[in-house]
């Protein structure tokens, strides 16, 4: 079990399907990552738009939710994730603030729209990030102003797209986080 850290829904357990196939982000990551996102020059969570891929239980933009984002898309493509991420929105009743799409993240289309926010967090070295953020900046997935949030293994080299540049780079024992924004 994993739980949204503050906000709306603060406290409320979110589940996790059993096996090994799902890494959610842990609380401890989760809440040192929105803290980061509070207390420096990021754009504001009230009213943002928020991408969540690789959602798996959906606890990043459920999270975002909680703390004040208008609006949650979350991108997966496992059934076993899609179904828990559907009842975890269900269970907190924010089916009005959400957005399911059975996608694969790394193969986004041309976007619809743009978001503030793009929470990726795709299973450690499968050689998902570049594919995953070239897709965002190819598809036009964020915002002028937005922020890629990209959890990943800490020793993952990943080549960056020429069109996104490096805000910040935190690691946290096996994890670590880049915050990426347009150049």
């Amino acid at each position: 079990m994993t739980r949204i850290i503050a906000g709306l829904y603060r406290g409320r357990r979110l589940n996790v399907p059993d096996g090994r196939d799902i890494r959610p982000t842990t609380d401890r990551m989760r809440e040192r990552l929105f803290s980061m996102l509070t207390h420096s020059r990021y754009p504001d969570m009230q009213g943002a738009k928020v991408l969540d891929l690789f959602a798996g239980t959906g606890a990043l933009g459920l999270e975002a939710l909680s703390r004040g984002a208008a609006h949650a898309t979350f991108v997966e493509k496992a059934r076993t994730s899609l179904d828990c991420i559907k009842g975890n929105i269900e269970a907190l009743k924010a089916q009005a603030d959400c957005t399911v799409m059975p996608l694969d993240a790394s193969k986004l289309p041309p976007a619809k729209e743009t978001f503030d926010f793009i929470f990726m967090d795709p299973p450690y070295r499968q050689g998902l990030v570049s594919p995953t953020l070239e897709a965002i900046t190819a598809g036009d997935w964020l915002s002028l102003d937005g922020v890629i949030v990209c959890e990943l293994a800490s020793d993952d080299s990943s080549e960056l797209p020429t069109g996104l540049q490096i805000l910040d780079d935190r690691k946290q024992g096996q994890q670590r986080i880049i915050f990426l924004a347009h150049r």
